[in-house]
């Protein structure tokens, strides 16, 4: 274990990068073989628009790594959060840090992006894209960007999570996340078996449905359990027949092109009848 721990609290960062890249690259590869969807796209641009997001993400991430670095230590020094409350093994620390950074860092700042409308605004640059396919999982504003990692630092801090706990939660997400998205056709028995734990590729497609109010469900990454302990967990019996994208964005201009996705949370548009932000005003 001491090995293990050694590893994550020095984590070389061409690990991490291949975690990042290599994880596309396989997905990539699968859904090419085992594909959810034909979508007859043009999935090398779809994947470099994607990317542009990525690049600006992974700098703002590396922005916020000292911040994230300071929370950290200071909770180990001061023996400070939740997993201070008693004692516990190494390997329970882990397994209850990565639940609860999943809790806060993604479940959470998710589920607070579609209920406030600033803050929607960056994230429906990810809900805009039509055609769901691993990059998708990384197709985020670089406001977003701020979002997702000031909620992973409050997680730290209220965690009290020492920084191999920190890198082996973020590891584990960017697999996932290369996973949920994944346009990869799977048994629905295996999936649905799974779905009980973890967060699938038919459960978030789901979330990517263009309409309320499957739009609004399944906000997980890691472990699906949050969304089915706060009542978000929503199934489909036929996932062939959801719409990917955001019915205020379904002009594929609009989706289709990285300088209008960075230009968009400022733009104006009207949400439909019956949206959440039905009552925004014009201007």
């Amino acid at each position: 274990m001491e090995a293990f721990i050694d590893f994550f609290e020095n984590i070389p960062t061409a690990f991490r990068a291949g975690i990042l890249v290599g994880g596309i690259f396989v997905f990539w590869i699968i859904e090419g073989v085992f594909p959810l969807f034909e979508f007859g796209y043009k999935k090398v641009r779809h994947a470099l628009i994607n990317g542009i997001l990525t690049v600006f993400f992974v700098i703002i991430g590396f922005g916020f790594a000292g911040t994230l670095l300071w929370a950290s230590d200071w909770t180990t020094a001061n023996e400070f959060g939740v997993l201070y409350l008693f004692e516990m093994p190494v390997w329970v620390q882990a397994v209850i840090g990565v639940m609860l950074l999943d809790l806060i860092g993604a479940y959470t700042v998710h589920w607070v992006e579609h209920k406030i409308k600033f803050m929607w605004r960056f994230h429906l640059v990810h809900h805009s894209d039509t055609t769901v396919d691993v990059t998708t999982g990384l197709r985020h504003h670089p406001g977003e960007a701020v979002f997702r990692m000031l909620f992973t630092v409050m997680g730290v801090l209220i965690v009290g999570a020492p920084i191999w706990i920190v890198f082996l939660y973020q590891s584990i997400s960017a697999l996932f996340t290369h996973f949920n998205h994944a346009n990869i056709q799977m048994p629905k028995k295996v999936d649905r078996a799974l779905s009980w734990v973890f967060v699938t590729p038919y459960m978030h497609k789901v979330h990517h449905h263009y309409t309320q109010p499957l739009t609004d469900t399944n906000y997980g990454n890691i472990f699906a359990i949050w969304d089915r302990v706060f009542g978000t967990f929503a199934e489909v019996e036929n996932t062939k027949e959801l719409t990917y994208g955001i019915d205020t964005h379904m002009d594929p201009e609009e989706h289709d092109d990285a300088v209008n996705l960075l230009k968009m949370p400022f733009q104006e548009y009207r949400p439909p009848v019956g949206s959440k932000f039905g009552e925004e005003e014009d201007s």
